[in-house]
């Protein structure tokens, strides 16, 4: 569990390929900030631009850690099949602030920047979502877009998805990958996870009352 606050921005130096075929995945090596894996161990979950995974290898004394991303992940995210920065975040631990929203680490889908443009002392950032995530995505609800969580400022949907409008701090842009996309760029969106929930609880038949 993480909460989309971005601990440190990495970046993507290696990429090797686990197999011959498209059904092999990839070993990814990321370099990390000085220090960042002083506390980080073998089996540690870090997100990578908000996608949950398994640190397989680690090099703390060259800040580098590996780990291995299925092929089938590669076809659900972006992001994570070329070098270059790519935001950072440790799992969750009990005692850890609950700074953003609950996120899962599991991407929902892929979304399209339209525009990364500064608006006074920020920038928006506008993001067309998939069709399928559009009834999840509200005014002043919360996403996390490659592993950032944000408000959403505005939403219209339209036929080929839901526009999202974004403002970006510029704590944000100096602190996370986010300053380096530009119209056309892929990003991972999760959902809200009580917006989940939420239309299962909805859509889920009524329990079968037990007779006595």
């Amino acid at each position: 569990m993480f909460t989309g606050i971005i601990t440190g921005v990495g970046r993507i130096a290696a990429i090797d390929d686990l197999g011959s075929s498209t059904q092999h995945g990839k070993r990814l090596s990321i370099e990390a900030p000085a220090g960042y894996l002083d506390d980080v161990g073998l089996g540690d979950s870090i997100a990578l631009n908000g996608a949950c995974m398994t640190v397989t290898a680690l090099d703390p004394g060259a800040s580098r850690f590996s780990i291995d991303i299925s092929a089938e992940s590669l076809a659900r995210t972006a992001g994570l099949a070329q070098a270059g920065p790519i935001n950072l975040e440790k799992a969750l631990r009990p005692q850890d602030r609950l700074g953003g929203h609950l996120v899962s680490g599991h991407v929902d889908g892929v979304g399209t920047v339209l525009r990364l443009e500064p608006v006074g002392e920020s920038w928006e950032l506008r993001i067309l979502a998939p069709q399928g995530l559009a009834k999840y995505l509200a005014y002043k609800g919360s996403v996390t877009v490659n592993g950032v969580s944000l408000t959403v400022n505005s939403v219209a949907d339209g036929a080929d998805g839901a526009t999202l409008s974004l403002n970006l701090i510029p704590h944000t842009v100096q602190n996370t990958a986010l300053h380096t996309l530009r119209a056309g760029s892929s990003v991972n969106l999760e959902i809200d996870l009580i917006a989940r929930y939420v239309e299962r609880m909805l859509g889920a038949a009524p329990a079968a009352a037990s007779g006595h």
